[in-house]
């Protein structure tokens, strides 16, 4: 295999793990979701290894972190309410304006907002109506769809403009406030599959980031993993 299919077959594996990440803190956990990603080991299935401490720490505790699946499922299902939607207090919202209200990042306030970066690539979230663009699940998904497009563009000089962008939306709306939210998720999950899912989008984030570094060669992002 020619090192560009290898290097998209690793941003392949990286998306489907953030399309999947995204999916479970949109929506309430349930069995079939548990069989897909823990019964079928789904990490070991896919083309991504990685030397980021984060991601070796979000695969020991995605690891056998789910035996019984009825039972996993309902854990799951009671730590998915108390972190994301439970009416008063939710222990670790989701959105990433919760994090710049509350001081918690130090960030620009006044940088463009999610729904700019959106509008700007002419991106509507289908779940708008019910869901705010800066809810951690429609960023990833924005970023699924980005990384989609960088690997059908055949003109170097474009995947190279786009793979900017896609570094300048992780350091600007997932890696400016995740970091503090996954930190509320291993204080307050009472399940290792939580706090695995919280460890595995951070992880996923920072290697992303470095895969899309301008300054690397096409032969250096997998390599800049392992280092």
């Amino acid at each position: 295999m020619d090192t560009e299919n290898q290097i998209n077959n690793v941003i392949k594996g990286y998306n489907m793990l953030l399309y999947f990440a995204g999916s479970m803190l949109l929506y309430e956990p349930s069995e079939e979701c548990v069989a897909d990603f823990w019964t079928n080991d789904l990490l070991k299935k896919l083309p991504v290894s990685s030397s980021n401490p984060n991601f070796i720490k979000a695969a020991n505790q995605l690891k056998d972190s789910c035996i019984d699946r009825v039972l996993c499922a309902k854990m799951l299902r009671e730590d998915y309410i108390r972190l994301f939607t439970r009416k008063r207090h939710p222990l670790a919202p989701a959105y990433e304006s919760f994090y710049r209200k509350t001081g918690l990042i130090n960030r620009d306030i006044r940088q463009s907002s999610a729904t700019d970066f959106y509008n700007s690539y002419g991106w509507k979230s289908k779940f708008n109506a019910k869901v705010k663009d800066d809810h951690l699940a429609i960023e990833l998904l924005f970023l699924t769809r980005l990384i989609d497009k960088y690997i059908v563009l055949d003109d170097i000089p474009c995947q190279s403009e786009m793979g900017k962008e896609i570094r300048r939306f992780i350091d600007n709306h997932i890696l400016s406030w995740v970091p503090v939210w996954n930190k509320n998720m291993q204080l307050h999950s009472k399940t290792l599959s939580f706090k695995g899912l919280g460890t595995l989008i951070l992880a996923c984030s920072e290697d992303l980031f470095s895969m899309f570094d301008s300054s690397l060669s096409i032969e250096n992002p997998i390599n800049a993993l392992k280092n």
